[in-house]
């Protein structure tokens, strides 16, 4: 009884996972190949690339009188000169206060890192340093940019042009590709779905032995165009928590992930690769004598700093020869658990090292060049993520198995006639409100707010345990007009009208308690 109860919870709080529907379009990425670069090879040791972008001074610091104490040499070369403070540091690139968001795609090597992740690597990029250091100027472009009003594109950030890198690679290459996005925060270390509908709430983070860290029951969706992965970045990055202080008026209170998950469909016998592209914008570190942060805003200045100064150590660890490794603490935050594979697993990883050039700013960008320096020395072995042909049509097999399950729960929860299956039967002792495969919910139903969607809708799915396949969406039941799917009274609905699955499973909650 106590399991057919929380099933029914489960199940009830699961429901009403709708995302806003996209356009398709066709867009081509203009621009000039970067340079040549050796590309990592499989299984063996590389490097991770860290290139540093110093940003312009602000019009505050220039009003102030801040000294330009941050120069760049050439080739690679930084140089800080300040009052007991004289040193030269080196980077793979290092792109000055003119340096255009274009030139930044194309010399980081942001090109080649698309490719890779289409031929199943796990690549990585993440923005790290000071609070105001312009991390996701550099990343997203301009902070005010909305659907209806889109940023001018020459101020596109890393993402956007990497979102038309990679479908341009797509179209050029003549593969079939599978695409689908899955955006989260670190909130005071509780992991949040951006895209999720509804209030926020904590996901668990999980580890197995074939995926390593995840985060279970994040929301996946899948899109075929620019338009809809640039929706679904503005819409996520909308539900971030910002707050403003005296160093930023709009810092970031959370490090968010964003994942592109690319899945090639594979002719006859080759193995499908499965690779992905996650873009992390790390918060800013900052020291609260100098934003003035107190109450709320101190706890999560705390938070920011409990998490970075974990993922230093991590790097710190990292960075010293591979045969002088002691254990890495990747657990000591939610952090570097998920940032594991791109730091010392089988990832490939970029890192953007954002600075500041004023002399008030001295410490901070001293601190993260050293942090970038170090990370210079850390080094991973690439590995493709392939599945073979065999592995992936049991897959297949065991999705299209849930679907006709779940397909069957929905019909007899509509009084729907019931359609003939092969091999296909439902549990009788499960209650009718609750039936599906394996006692696990459909993921997706109506829109508890009621709104029904309309026209076409993004595809979504949610990470599941290992040995289960995932659920995915179906199109909402047509509900008649003037019947919204909000929480009614047994008694005041038209006999004529089916009732709600939610509803039956709370009904049938309240009788077995």
């Amino acid at each position: 009884m106590e399991g057919k109860v929380r099933s029914a919870l489960t199940w009830i709080l699961a429901s009403g996972s709708w995302v806003s529907s996209a356009r398709r379009s066709r867009v081509a990425m203009s621009g000039s190949p970067g340079e040549e670069r050796e590309r990592p090879g499989e299984g063996r040791e590389t490097r991770l690339r860290v290139v540093l972008r110093v940003r312009p001074l602000t019009c505050t610091e220039t009003r102030r009188g801040d000294r330009r104490v941050v120069h760049s040499l050439g080739d690679g070369a930084v140089h800080v000169s300040a009052a007991r403070h004289d040193a030269t540091f080196g980077f793979s690139a290092v792109f000055d206060a003119g340096a255009s968001q274009e030139a930044v795609f194309e010399g980081s090597g942001m090109r080649q890192l698309v490719e890779l992740a289409i031929d199943g690597f796990s690549c990585t990029v993440f923005a790290f340093g000071q609070t105001g250091s312009g991390k996701t100027y550099t990343l997203m472009g301009p902070l005010a940019q909305s659907e209806t009003q889109p940023a001018s594109p020459a101020l596109l950030g890393l993402m956007q042009r990497s979102f038309a890198c990679l479908l341009e690679q797509s179209r050029s290459r003549g593969s079939d590709l599978a695409l689908s996005a899955s955006y989260l925060e670190i909130y005071n270390e509780q992991i949040r779905d951006l895209l999720s509908p509804g209030p926020p709430c904590a996901l668990p983070l999980r580890w197995s032995k074939t995926r390593g860290f995840y985060v279970e029951n994040q929301l996946s969706v899948d899109f075929e165009s620019l338009e809809a992965i640039v929706s679904l970045l503005l819409q996520g990055s909308q539900r971030r928590r910002t707050s403003a202080h005296a160093l930023n008026r709009h810092s970031s209170r959370s490090h968010a992930l964003l994942t592109i998950h690319i899945r090639s469909r594979a002719p006859s016998a080759c193995p499908s690769k499965q690779g992905t592209l996650c873009f992390v914008d790390l918060a800013g570190s900052e020291r609260v004598k100098e934003t003035g942060s107190s109450g709320e805003l101190s706890v999560e200045a705390n938070s920011i700093n409990r998490s970075l100064l974990a993922l230093g150590h991590c790097i710190s660890l990292l960075a010293k020869p591979r045969g002088k490794w002691t254990h890495i603490p990747y657990r000591d935050s939610k952090l570097t658990r998920l940032l594991a594979r791109s730091l010392g697993g089988s990832g490939i990883t970029l890192m953007v090292a954002c600075i500041s050039p004023s002399s008030r700013c001295l410490s901070e960008t001293l601190s993260t060049l050293h942090y970038a320096s170090r990370a210079r020395r850390v080094t991973t072995r690439p590995l493709a993520n392939r599945v073979s042909r065999e592995k992936l049509l049991q897959t297949l097999e065991e999705e299209i198995h849930a679907l006709k399950l779940e397909n069957l729960s929905l019909r007899q929860q509509l009084c729907l006639p019931r359609v003939p299956m092969r091999s296909t039967e439902v549990p009788e002792n499960l209650p009718k409100a609750c039936t599906s495969w394996g006692g696990r919910q459909p993921w997706l139903s109506p829109d508890p707010s009621g709104d029904i969607p309309d026209g076409p809708s993004h595809r979504a799915t949610r990470s599941s345990c290992d040995n289960q396949p995932l659920l995915r969406s179906a199109h909402a039941p047509q509900i008649p007009p003037g019947h919204s799917t909000r929480l009614q009274q047994p008694n005041t609905r038209s006999a004529s009208v089916p009732r709600l699955p939610w509803e039956e499973a709370l009904d049938w909650l309240a009788e077995q308690i």
